[in-house]
């Protein structure tokens, strides 16, 4: 019985060391992946690597799932960064960056419907293509305001690992959309 309950506690006392390099692996990546985002132009392309790399899905594709009906208030701060007048319209539009079957990020995007094509808006409505896509065209450059890492502490993630604010601005600097994007622990779901 002693034997039985000593080999039982090495195991567990292994499984536990065994744990924390994982924790460690995976902040690791979650630090890479916040570095690359603040350094990126295209969080989709980025996520697109990541899925790719973390054999999410075959094809590593990343698509945008609308949240339809959706309506936020862009906070005051945020509307100022977009450089609009106070009647100047803005639109919201609420979506999830999935990879095959993984949710890796949920993002809330205001942007100037004025500033983009109407071709560019009526994806933007219709589809579930993912915003950076759309208006690629116009040759935007993200210009990252906040970041914040959310998994501090504990072996197991929370479901908010990272959030990310950024602004979207033309090459002539014209900013046409602000992003705050809160990224989840379905970035792991193929390690587990």
């Amino acid at each position: 019985m002693k034997r039985r309950f000593a080999t039982c506690l090495a195991i567990a006392l292994l499984a536990g060391c065994a744990a924390a390099p994982r924790r460690q692996d995976r902040m690791a990546e979650l630090q890479a992946l916040a570095a690359e985002l603040q350094r990126g132009t295209s969080a989709t392309l980025i996520l697109e690597r990541w899925c790719a790399d973390h054999h999410l899905a075959d094809p590593p594709r990343v698509s945008a799932q609308r949240t339809r009906d959706a309506a936020k208030r862009i906070p005051p701060e945020l509307r100022a960064r977009l450089a609009v007048g106070a009647d100047e319209a803005i639109s919201y539009r609420r979506v999830r960056l999935v990879c095959g079957e993984h949710v890796l990020s949920e993002a809330d995007n205001w942007y100037v419907p004025s500033r983009l094509t109407p071709e560019m808006n009526r994806q933007l409505e219709t589809t579930d293509e993912p915003f950076g896509k759309v208006v690629k065209p116009l040759g935007f450059e993200r210009h990252p305001l906040a970041a914040e890492l959310l998994w501090r502490t504990g072996r197991i993630p929370p479901h908010d690992l990272l959030r990310h604010t950024a602004v979207l601005q033309t090459a002539m600097q014209e900013p046409i959309s602000v992003v705050v994007e809160t990224y989840e622990s379905g970035l792991f779901e193929s390690a587990r």
